[in-house]
């Protein structure tokens, strides 16, 4: 259900019932002259349209402004850059009224510069945000010394579990590197740019493939709605195990 749609009843039951909270954040950012400027957040809320349907859970509105970077293009593509330190601070304001709400299995999902892993100022901005808040949280709630008492005396036996309060709040990228090393990885190549297919086809012109175009997207040739429709039903079954 999406957050913005519930209803106070709606919200008493998600909480109650401990459903996940879905968090998407993306960027505004150059993807060829063939796809559109929100790529990463597009594909992003399209995993988690199809996650809503199968299981219990809470969908977030995406942050779309996260720190793109000039690296690809310049604003006179289309790319918008945010400060790293600001958009920090405002995902931070998010999360930390999520976590007042009473969400305690909150799933920041991203696709922008999140390859094998890498941390880049996107998903660093959450991963730090995140781990402030739990020990502001945790030490609000239980008093300094909170880790050192003899309540915690289990904590190492539950690390892999919801009683690890550092699993709280999760920083995934949108696609594991399994899933990554099976369907490939790119910036508005074969993998983005079938993806793109298979979300928002309408938005998708891959006449802007011909003639000498930039080398990042000339592997865009070789996508299809098929591979992005295969990559989504495997993105959805690895979202839908880490909610669990």
């Amino acid at each position: 259900m999406k957050l913005q749609n519930m209803l106070p009843s709606h919200l008493r039951q998600a909480l109650e019932e401990k459903w996940p909270l879905f968090l998407p954040s993306g960027t505004i950012e150059y993807h060829g002259e063939h796809l559109p400027l929100g790529v990463d957040t597009f594909a992003v809320i399209k995993a988690l349209d199809e996650v809503e349907k199968r299981i219990n859970c809470v969908i977030a509105p995406p942050i779309w402004y996260g720190p793109a970077s000039f690296a690809v293009a310049g604003p006179e593509k289309g790319t918008i850059q945010v400060d790293d330190d600001r958009f920090g601070k405002h995902v931070s304001d998010v999360m930390r009224g999520l976590l007042d709400t009473g969400f305690r299995n909150i799933i920041v999902v991203i696709h922008h510069q999140f390859e094998m892993g890498q941390l880049m100022p996107e998903a660093l901005a959450f991963k730090k945000a995140g781990v402030s808040l739990i020990f502001e949280l945790l030490e609000k709630e239980r008093g300094r010394g909170w880790w050192g008492s003899e309540k915690m005396a289990s904590y190492y036996a539950h690390l892999t579990t919801p009683d690890n309060p550092f699993r709280w709040i999760q920083v995934v990228p949108l696609m594991s590197s399994e899933i990554q090393e099976k369907m490939g990885y790119d910036h508005a190549g074969k993998l983005e740019t079938s993806l793109m297919m298979a979300a928002v086809p309408e938005t998708v012109n891959l006449a802007f493939l011909e003639g000498n175009i930039p080398w990042f997207t000339r592997e865009a040739r070789q996508a299809s709605q098929v591979h992005g429709e295969r990559t989504f039903q495997m993105i959805v079954d690895y979202l839908i195990e880490l909610a669990r």
